[in-house]
């Protein structure tokens, strides 16, 4: 387990007075820990020295987290990540390229911004969406950093990070997108007790009957006069089948042959033609 040593730096490896041309307190002078550390092969040793790098670096570590506070992520949780990124770059650091701290902080930083991206979105959400938050939630920071400055627009900030206002709308979008929130909760205006899913729609039960109708257009059509009369009395105006008799001078069991044997045509129609249209575009059978 990682210990916080950001008060106590006694344990790492001793600072040189090098260390005050430093860019930062926490940036200890670690050369020649790190050069033992390339010429010893796995084991006991090297382990030891391995730890008293990430105490001496620890410090950098938490500083690097404590940019990324105020995001939803406890601070405590962002250390944790931090540290992790720091034990990364201490395996794979290469003393011979240069200061431990110039390969350290971006691979610190870049191992939180995974765990923002990773872990921290309720819904998962396309990379370029979040790539797009970055853009604008750093190009809103730049355009009011200056006292007075007014809330940037959708085109200023398209403007200033040289996208597209659509790409601009949606990073802006984005930037309250970690969280979700539940159906149930309450609409923030009015008392009525409303929730979020009473604004919802549902699926109208009335698509299927267009789709059915419209499907059997064709084919009613086609149906002798007499027939169509008699579909319209029966299902439309509601009529029995005595009273249709009735009043075209017929028996009533022609009268349900008649009905039997024109909705059987239409439906046979119908389903043709379904069967007949062309499906989405794809290879032939003969390709």
């Amino acid at each position: 387990m990682l210990t916080d040593v950001s008060t106590c730096r006694s344990a790492g490896p001793a600072r040189s007075s090098s260390a005050a041309r430093r860019s930062h307190d926490d940036a200890p002078d670690t050369a020649s820990a790190f050069a033992r550390l390339a010429e010893l092969s796995e084991g006991h040793e090297r382990d030891i020295i391995r730890d008293e790098l990430v105490e001496a670096w620890l410090p950098m570590a938490h500083r690097i987290a404590g940019r990324f506070r105020d995001r939803g992520e406890s601070i405590e949780d962002l250390r944790q990540v931090a540290a992790l990124g720091l034990v990364k770059a201490i395996d794979r650091f290469d003393p011979s390229r240069g200061a431990f701290e110039s390969y350290a902080v971006p691979t610190i930083t870049g191992e939180i911004k995974r765990h923002f991206r990773d872990r921290m979105w309720a819904l998962r959400v396309p990379r370029r969406v979040q790539e797009l938050r970055n853009k604008v939630r750093v190009a809103r920071r730049e355009l009011t950093q200056n006292p007075g400055s007014p809330e940037p627009s959708i085109a200023d900030i398209a403007a200033h990070c040289g996208l597209t206002e659509e790409e601009a709308a949606d990073g802006m979008e984005a930037l309250e997108s970690y969280s979700t929130l539940s159906l149930d909760a309450e609409m923030p205006s009015g008392d009525d007790g409303y929730s979020l899913a009473d604004t919802l729609g549902a699926a109208d039960s009335s698509f299927d009957t267009v789709v059915d109708r419209e499907a059997a257009k064709k084919g009613l059509s086609r149906l002798p006069e007499r027939e169509r009369a008699i579909l319209y009395m029966r299902f439309f105006e509601d009529m029995t089948q005595n009273r249709i008799a009735d009043r075209l001078g017929i028996s009533q069991m022609h009268v349900s042959r008649l009905i039997s044997s024109s909705c059987a045509r239409v439906r046979a129609e119908a389903l043709a033609d379904e069967t007949q249209r062309p499906g989405p575009a794809g290879p032939s059978a003969t390709d």
